[in-house]
């Protein structure tokens, strides 16, 4: 008679703490999915375009900000997609890219370790060019096979069509490292 009271004590116990840690993981998942829905979103990288800084199958992660400067990785939406982008230049700030490539912001060139090979690319906007209020120059880091804002097509890109800046490669592990 102890003994079975004793093994239905242990059921009612293993029950309680089983629904607590269950309880206990779902809050921490929900936790974890709203922290990176508005603080921190996770991406997966699709395309070339921002080769040789980010390669097809990266993972990253964003921070959300309003505050962009020229060098910075962004991702934006782009007709129900998320581009990757580099930022060139913000509003009010002149573009010029010559035939070389070269980019040149309020006719200073800008240094650009990033780009393996300068390319003039598919550009169909008339240079200089002066960036709009509340808008942004961007730039992959592809520059020959990027459709970034030298294309009218795309254009210069809205603040508001900015998710946030990419902070931290995650995926592969060997290759983690924090983007500037």
């Amino acid at each position: 008679m102890a003994a079975e009271r004793e093994r239905l004590n242990y059921r009612s116990r293993f029950r309680r703490a089983l629904r607590g840690t269950i309880y206990a993981l779902i809050v921490v998942a929900a936790v974890a999915a709203l922290a990176a829905t508005n603080f921190l979103p996770v991406l997966r990288v699709s395309g070339s375009s921002m080769e040789p800084t980010l390669s097809d199958g990266d993972i990253i992660v964003l921070v959300k900000s309003s505050d962009f400067e020229t060098g910075d990785l962004v991702s934006l939406y782009y007709q129900n997609k998320l581009l990757l982008k580099r930022v060139i230049g913000g509003p009010g700030d002149v573009i010029y890219i010559d035939e070389e490539g070269n980019v040149y912001v309020n006719d200073e060139l800008i240094d650009e370790p990033y780009v393996t090979e300068k390319a003039l690319g598919d550009t169909d906007i008339t240079y200089p060019y002066q960036v709009p209020e509340n808008r942004y120059f961007v730039l992959g880091d592809n520059r020959a096979t990027s459709v970034d804002s030298r294309s009218s097509e795309i254009g210069c890109i809205d603040k508001d069509q900015i998710v946030g800046k990419v902070i931290l490669r995650v995926w592969p592990l060997n290759q983690m490292k924090i983007i500037q």
